[in-house]
């Protein structure tokens, strides 16, 4: 494992903080992101609440809600890595990020099964949407929204998945340790913020409409 800085840092910690601020950085930038699809959802909303809160009577609460837990325990599981990769745990590091891996490749499975659900229901915009009644217009909008912002945070879902298993094999190598853990602790960064975008996507797609 690196034990000495590159040579364009002064001292490991600085490198650590270097590549801590990059992420955050980088993180920024995808609130800015997914701040404008969320702020551009609330507008659309606003204007007929009704016919939203009646789209989002058609999303599945149930594969929504078990891919939330699923995403929550990923998480939990990846800070506990990081905890480990830093006690020179590595074996236990890399088994921790293995089964996180594991559990965004289920949280994809389970969004594909919810996709292929809505496209069985014609609820699938500019592709195979058909709805009858006075809230179609708004129920396409919902759909739009739906699609594009669960699709790109599936993206980045996908994208972390492979970063944790790369880190995950080169932790149970013992490649990270209390004095070197810049890489594991970005990823967890990513993977948190990835999270958390899912917790408002969840809450702004899933809830609306449900106590009516």
């Amino acid at each position: 494992m690196p034990e000495t800085p590159a040579d364009q840092f002064v001292d490991m910690r600085q490198q650590h903080e270097t590549a801590q601020l990059g992420m955050w950085t980088f993180i920024a930038t995808e609130v800015l992101f997914f701040g404008g699809l969320l702020l551009a959802y609330c507008v659309y909303r606003i204007g007929d609440p009704e016919g939203f809160a009646e789209a989002a009577r058609h999303t599945k609460i149930v594969i929504g809600t078990i891919n939330t837990a699923v995403l929550l325990t990923s998480s939990f599981l990846v800070a506990w890595a990081v905890t480990a990769a830093r006690l020179r745990q590595g074996r236990m590091a890399g088994l921790l990020l293995g089964f996180a891996a594991v559990l965004g490749l289920a949280f994809l499975a389970l969004k594909g099964v919810e996709y292929a659900k809505e496209y069985d229901e014609h609820l699938i915009p500019r592709l195979d949407f058909a709805y009858a009644g006075p809230k179609a217009t708004s129920v396409y909008l919902f759909f739009s929204f739906y699609f594009v912002a669960t699709g790109l945070h599936a993206l980045h879902i996908a994208i972390g998945v492979v970063v944790l298993a790369v880190i995950g094999w080169q932790a149970g190598r013992g490649r990270y340790s209390e004095r070197y853990h810049s890489p594991i602790t970005v990823a967890g960064l990513y993977w948190h913020f990835v999270d958390v975008v899912w917790i408002f996507l969840f809450a702004l797609i899933y809830l609306p409409g449900r106590a009516s």
